[in-house]
């Protein structure tokens, strides 16, 4: 890689980190970002709104490769010391997007100097912590008719600068469920001339290891209560209304599809048994992150040609992302790209990017934009 793009990309990194922005707030970041691209680059850019993508055309009849970062930062506060630390309160990049976004804008550059065999698309994505923000930018996949997609996490655990793969899902499907119960407030002396959901939500409580025993599915399935919140801080009337907030998770959709209606059959079971009135919430809504093989094998190609260590991953991760959503549409992969065994985990305050991943990822990604991929006639 160009020693002086890499010197832009850094600086670039540190700017993002500098003005972290939560998920579809990034109005700074994706102008940034795009004033990059412009200064830097003679590439089209294509404006949709709350996110972007940048085009290099090889020209027609060449296949349409894609590459995506995404750019929102988390609410953590920053308080390790960095000389590009965050300086918006409460707000930072502990998952590591800002090296993401450089990294893609530091190939644009590579890609814009030298050339590829192929038409490159550079996709700049807003709220990938949400789950909604890859779903905003498929109109890309149709647009261009994207043949192939890709993406990469940097993720502490793994040897630095090692790539782990995988064939299939290799991330679950998740979104946050919201049951909200009210009955009839009462004394709570008398709490019989009232209705109290308490019981209710304990009851489905109560219910949830048998929803997601093991040997009922066919892969991982898991219900995670994160709140329960019933009634008023007042002990002088009993509780009426309650919600409980679960996490949803499993390996495949449909299996999530499936928990998700049992919870809600067993919600209204217990709503018509207390006299309740019931209704349901959903946030963070992601799908599985399915690996094509064929697209895999193209980065376990690509990496061993850079001469990165390849890492077999025989687990899928039990986090989401929202990658999926392209992966429905068109053959695609994700993979990571290794922090170091020792490195603080993303989503934590000790955390920042390393900036020595940006050229291992520049250079993944020249590597996959030769990629010899088999176009469906169209």
């Amino acid at each position: 890689m160009n020693d002086q793009n890499l010197g832009l990309a850094i600086k670039l990194r540190h700017d993002l980190h500098e003005h972290p922005e939560l998920s579809n707030e990034e109005t700074w970041t994706k102008g940034h970002l795009m004033a990059f691209i412009h200064a830097n680059t003679n590439l089209e850019v294509i404006d949709k709104g709350n996110w972007f993508y940048a085009a290099y055309r090889a020209g027609d009849g060449r296949p349409n490769i894609a590459f995506r970062a995404d750019f929102d930062a988390l609410p953590i506060e920053e308080t390790i010391d960095l000389p590009w630390g965050s300086k918006i309160p409460g707000v930072s990049h502990k998952c590591g997007h800002d090296g993401h976004s450089a990294t893609l804008a530091a190939f644009a550059l590579e890609v814009d100097q030298n050339g590829a065999d192929n038409n490159i698309f550079f996709l700049f994505q807003p709220a990938e912590e949400t789950g909604d923000g890859a779903i905003q930018c498929i109109d890309l996949i149709k647009d261009e008719q994207i043949d192939e997609i890709y993406g990469c996490h940097n993720m502490s655990g793994f040897a630095f600068k090692s790539v782990g793969v995988m064939d299939g899902t290799f991330m679950c499907a998740s979104k946050g469920m919201t049951i909200h119960l009210e009955g009839t407030p009462a004394h709570a002396s008398q709490p019989e001339t009232g209705i109290n959901p308490s019981f209710a939500i304990a009851n489905i409580v109560n219910a949830i290891p048998r929803l997601i025993q093991p040997e009922h599915h066919r892969g991982l399935v898991l219900c995670t209560v994160v709140q329960i919140d019933v009634g008023e801080e007042m002990f002088g009337i009993a509780a009426h209304k309650g919600d409980l907030r679960m996490t949803i998770r499993a390996l495949y959709e449909d299996e999530l599809d499936r928990l998700q209606e049992n919870l809600e059959n067993l919600a209204n079971e217990q709503a018509e048994e207390y006299g309740l009135r019931v209704r349901f919430e959903y946030n963070d809504e992601f799908p599985e992150t399915y690996n094509h093989p064929e697209s895999t094998d193209h980065i376990r190609a690509a990496a061993k040609a850079k001469g990165m260590d390849v890492i077999e991953i025989s687990e899928a991760f039990r986090g989401s992302e929202d990658f999926g959503h392209f992966t429905k549409l068109t053959k695609g992969a994700y993979c990571i790209i290794g922090n170091g065994e020792d490195h603080p985990p993303v989503h934590t305050v000790e955390y920042d990017f390393r900036d020595e991943l940006i050229e291992c990822g520049v250079e993944l990604f020249k590597e996959l934009a030769s990629s010899k991929v088999k176009v469906i006639v169209r």
